[in-house]
C-alpha cells in the first residue's frame, strides 16, 4: 500500500491555522513588549524619570517587565555559566578541588557584598547610561542564581549511572557527544526544578538588586524591586500588595508560558526501564502541537540543535566521570603549591587592605563572634527546613499531577522576598515587645527552604518507576521503604538542596537580621547585620572583613559536614 501523502494535504499540514494566529499574536506581543521597555536601559543617567519610582499602580505594568528582563538575562548567563562551570569540575580532578570550594564561597558571599563593588567597576564601563546600573543588577540576579544551578548540573555529573558512562565508551562518543547525548539529558529533570528555583531566588533578592545604597548616594532602576524599597520606605501598605499582586502575576505567566512545558518536557529523560505516568500535558504543548508553522519552525530548530549534538568534537570518551586516575604525585605538589601560593596572595591582600584602613583585632573578633551567632540559625533553620520538606517534597515528587497543580504556587512562596513581610514582623515586634535576635530569625529560611523542597521534589520525580515497582513488589513499606529505598534514591538531591539553602541562608541573613518600617528599624545580632549596617555607612573595609569572615564559615562548614555527605553519596547511593 502506497504510504505517499496527497499534496493537497501536505500544503495544508504547513499552512497556518487558526492555532497558528493565536500562537504568533502571543509571540509578537511578547517582542513589542520588551522592544518598547528596552529604551529605557540606553538613557542618560540624569535623563528626567531614567531612575524616577512612582508608587502609581499604573506604573507596575512597565516596571514587572523591565525586572523579568532582568531576571532571563541573568537566567541566560546562568545556563552558560552552569555548562560550562560544572563539567569542567566535574571530569577534572584537580579542577574540582579548586573550583568547588570556589562555588562554596561563591555562593556564601552575599548580594550586597557584590553590589558594593561591581556597581562602580559596571558604571564605569558605560559612564554615564543606565545600562552600567542595569547591568550592575543583572549581575546580582546572576549571583543569585547561577550557584544553585551549577550545583545541580555538578551534582547530575557525578552521579550518573556507570552504565550508561560505560554505553558511551561502547559506542565511541567524543566529550561533545556525550555532553549533549548522556550528560544533559541526564541531569534534566533536576536542572529544570533548579532553574524554576533560581528564578524564585532572583525575585528574593531583586529589592537589593534595584535599589542600590552605597553610602549616602541611592541608585533606583525603576522595577518592582524599587517600588518595593519605596513603599516600604513611606509605610504605603496600598502599594506593597499592589507589588505582591504584580509578582504573581508575572510568576502565573513565566510558569504557565515557559517552566510548566519545560517540566513536562523533561519527564521524558527520566532514567527508567518502565513506563511511567507523566500526568497531562499543559495546555501550551497542546497548543504547539496543533499550530502548523510553529510546529514545522520548532521541528527544525530541533533538527539543527540534534545535528549539533552529533558533531565529534574532542576525543572519544576512554574513562567515566567516576573513574579516577592514578595521581600524578609531583604533578600534584606542583599543582597544590601554586593553590596554595595564588589563595596565601590573596589573603595577604585582603588582610593588607583591612589592616590600611584601621581595621584590627577587635573588629575580626566581633565578625566572628556574630558570625557564630548567624551559624547557629542557619543550622536549626535547615534542620527544621529539612524535617518538614523532604516528606513533602517526596510526596509531590512521586505524584507528578499533584507536582504541576502545586508548581506555581511553590514558585510563588519561593520567590516572596522577604521585604514584604517586614511590616507585619516589625510591627509585632514592636508591639509586644518581643526579642528581635529570635523572632527576626524566621525571615532568613523564608526564601531559602524551597532549595530543600525544590531539590527532593526533582530527586523524587526522577526516581526510576522500575525501583518503586520492585519495592512493591517485595512489600517494603514504612520506615523500611524510606530508610532502604526513598532516602539513598534522593539522597544526593537532598545534599544539593542543603548546601545551597545553606549558601543562601547566609546571604539571606543580609537582609533579615535587619528589618524596617518606615522609622520603625530593627536589628537582630549576626554577621549579616554587620554587612547591612556597614554597607549603608559605605564601610568598605568592614564591608570586606564581613564577606571575608561568612566565606570562612561557609566554606568551613561545607568542608566539615556537607561535602563528607556528598562524597557518601556519589560513592555508596549512585544507580549503577
Amino acid at each position: 500500500m502506497s504510504s505517499t501523502v496527497h499534496p493537497a494535504l501536505a500544503l495544508g499540514r504547513r499552512l497556518p491555522n487558526a492555532w497558528d494566529l493565536a500562537a504568533l499574536l502571543c509571540v509578537f506581543g511578547l517582542i513589542m513588549a520588551f522592544a518598547q521597555a528596552a529604551p529605557g536601559t540606553f538613557k542618560p543617567l540624569d535623563a528626567p524619570e531614567a531612575l524616577a519610582v512612582d508608587l502609581s499602580p499604573t506604573n507596575l505594568p512597565e516596571y514587572a517587565l523591565r525586572t523579568t528582563m532582568r531576571m532571563f538575562a541573568a537566567l541566560a548567563a546562568s545556563l552558560l555559566f552552569t555548562f560550562t562551570y560544572a563539567p569542567f569540575a566535574a571530569r577534572s580532578r584537580r579542577a574540582g578541588i579548586v573550583l568547588i570550594p570556589l562555588l562554596d564561597v561563591l555562593q556564601s558571599v552575599p548580594i550586597l557584598g557584590f553590589l558594593s563593588f561591581t556597581t562602580v567597576f559596571f558604571m564605569s564601563l558605560f559612564p554615564g547610561r543606565v545600562l552600567g546600573l542595569e547591568l550592575a543588577a543583572i549581575f546580582a540576579i546572576f549571583t543569585s542564581q547561577a550557584w544553585n544551578m551549577a550545583f545541580s548540573f555538578y551534582q547530575s555529573l557525578v552521579t550518573t549511572p556507570s552504565d550508561l558512562a560505560e554505553a558511551t565508551q561502547s559506542f565511541h562518543l567524543t566529550t561533545w557527544q556525550r555532553f549533549w547525548r548522556l550528560d544533559v539529558p541526564f541531569a534534566m529533570p533536576g536542572l529544570v526544578w533548579n532553574t524554576m528555583l533560581s528564578m524564585s531566588g532572583g525575585w528574593f533578592f531583586v529589592v537589593a538588586s534595584e535599589a542600590i545604597t552605597l553610602g549616602d548616594k541611592t541608585f533606583t532602576l525603576p522595577g518592582i524591586g524599587s517600588y518595593v524599597a519605596l513603599a516600604l520606605d513611606k509605610r504605603d501598605l496600598g502599594a506593597v500588595l499592589w507589588a505582591i499582586l504584580a509578582m504573581l502575576v508575572v510568576i502565573l505567566l513565566y510558569d504557565q508560558l515557559l517552566f510548566r512545558p519545560l517540566v513536562a518536557w523533561s519527564a521524558k529523560f527520566r532514567f527508567e526501564f518502565t513506563a511511567s505516568s507523566t500526568g497531562e500535558d499543559p495546555w501550551v504543548l497542546k497548543l504547539l502541537r496543533r499550530t502548523h508553522v510553529l510546529r514545522t519552525a520548532g521541528g527544525a530548530i530541533g533538527d539543527v540543535l540534534s545535528a549539533v549534538g552529533t558533531w565529534r568534537l574532542g576525543k572519544p570518551v576512554r574513562k567515566s566521570v567516576q573513574t579516577v586516575k592514578a595521581p600524578n604525585t609531583f604533578g600534584d605538589l606542583v599543582f597544590y603549591a601554586v593553590v596554595a601560593l595564588a589563595v596565601a596572595g590573596a589573603a595577604w591582600k585582603v588582610v593588607e587592605y583591612i589592616a590600611a584602613n584601621n581595621v584590627g583585632w577587635a573588629d575580626l573578633g566581633e565578625a566572628v563572634g556574630l558570625g557564630c551567632i548567624t551559624l547557629l540559625r542557619v543550622v536549626v533553620l535547615i534542620a527544621l527546613a529539612s524535617v518538614v520538606w523532604v516528606p513533602i517534597g517526596v510526596w509531590i515528587g512521586l505524584r507528578p499531577n499533584w507536582a504541576r497543580r502545586i508548581q506555581v504556587l511553590a514558585q510563588f512562596l519561593a520567590a516572596f522576598p522577604a521585604n514584604l513581610l517586614f511590616p507585619i514582623f516589625v510591627v509585632v515586634i514592636v508591639k509586644f515587645h518581643l526579642n528581635a535576635d529570635v523572632w527576626l530569625t524566621p525571615l532568613m529560611i523564608l526564601g531559602t527552604q524551597w532549595y530543600i523542597l525544590f531539590n527532593v521534589v526533582a530527586g523524587a520525580s526522577a526516581f526510576p518507576g522500575d525501583l518503586q515497582e520492585a519495592a512493591k513488589n517485595f512489600r517494603i513499606g514504612g520506615l523500611l521503604w524510606w530508610r532502604k529505598v526513598m532516602l539513598p534514591g534522593i539522597f544526593p538531591y537532598f545534599v544539593t538542596g542543603a548546601i545551597t539553602a545553606s549558601g543562601g541562608s547566609w546571604n539571606a541573613s543580609i537582609v533579615s537580621e535587619v528589618a524596617s518600617w518606615g522609622d520603625d528599624k530593627l536589628s537582630a545580632h549576626g554577621l549579616g547585620a554587620y554587612i547591612a549596617h556597614a554597607t549603608d555607612a559605605g564601610d568598605f573595609p568592614r564591608i570586606v572583613l564581613g564577606v571575608v569572615v561568612m566565606s570562612a564559615f561557609v566554606l568551613g562548614f561545607n568542608r566539615a559536614v556537607w561535602r563528607p555527605m556528598y562524597g557518601y553519596a556519589t560513592r555508596r547511593l549512585t544507580l549503577s
